[in-house]
């Protein structure tokens, strides 16, 4: 039997072989699907949220459902153990942030040639299954990760301020809107009168630049 491709296994017809389904078991995402029948006996191997299961017809009706209904439906906690939960994680910073690009060596020019970025020694990207880097931000970092971009770099918002984005700070951006200027790199500012520029690496991630506070 030919390989099936999780594109085609969601658009199967309504009768699906139990060997077929079992096989795509860790590819089913509940977000994913309208409406799916499969065996009533994939039940006894899967605790997907979405079963719905009717045994006088011998089938399980596979429903989407959000993540928030399949919590409420199977979570004991109390109000009261998730402030506790809540007030012990005391969050103290962000340790990094990941960015994918296409092309590793593309993207290093970017961060570190125009932008002067360093790598970071101790964090080697070499135990991992793909190319990267880590680069320091003062005490946070950017994670470069050559891998496929699911967005598209085209049709993005003009202003990059609407935009999913990264914010570094600076100490000065005039020095940095005066080597945008020369370099002839695209930078957009804020359109609501802030102190700020917004640009894009070659894959079209925005980084926002603003001035530290003082």
């Amino acid at each position: 039997m030919a390989a099936l491709g999780v594109t085609n296994f969601f658009k199967l017809p309504v009768s699906v072989p139990y060997a077929m389904l079992a096989s795509k078991k860790a590819s089913i995402k509940s977000a994913a699907l309208d409406e799916l029948f499969v065996p009533s006996c994939m039940k006894q191997i899967s605790r997907l949220h979405c079963f719905n299961v009717d045994d006088k017809k011998g089938m399980c009706r596979l429903i989407a459902k959000s993540s928030s209904e399949a919590l409420a439906e199977e979570s004991f906690a109390t109000d009261e153990d998730i402030a506790a939960t809540v007030n012990s994680l005391d969050f103290s910073g962000v340790h990094h942030v990941g960015v994918l690009c296409e092309n590793l060596e593309r993207s290093m020019e970017f961060y570190c040639g125009l932008l002067g970025l360093e790598t970071n020694p101790n964090r080697p990207n070499s135990k991992l299954p793909y190319r990267g880097a880590w680069l320091n931000v003062g005490s946070e970092m950017i994670h470069l990760m050559e891998l496929p971009n699911p967005d598209p770099t085209t049709g993005r918002p003009e202003q990059g301020a609407e935009d999913r984005h990264v914010c570094v700070f600076v100490k000065d951006l005039k020095p940095l809107k005066a080597l945008f200027d020369k370099t002839g790199t695209l930078y957009t500012t804020s359109m609501y009168g802030r102190v700020q520029l917004f640009a894009r690496d070659p894959d079209g991630n925005t980084v926002e630049f603003q001035e530290a506070r003082k």
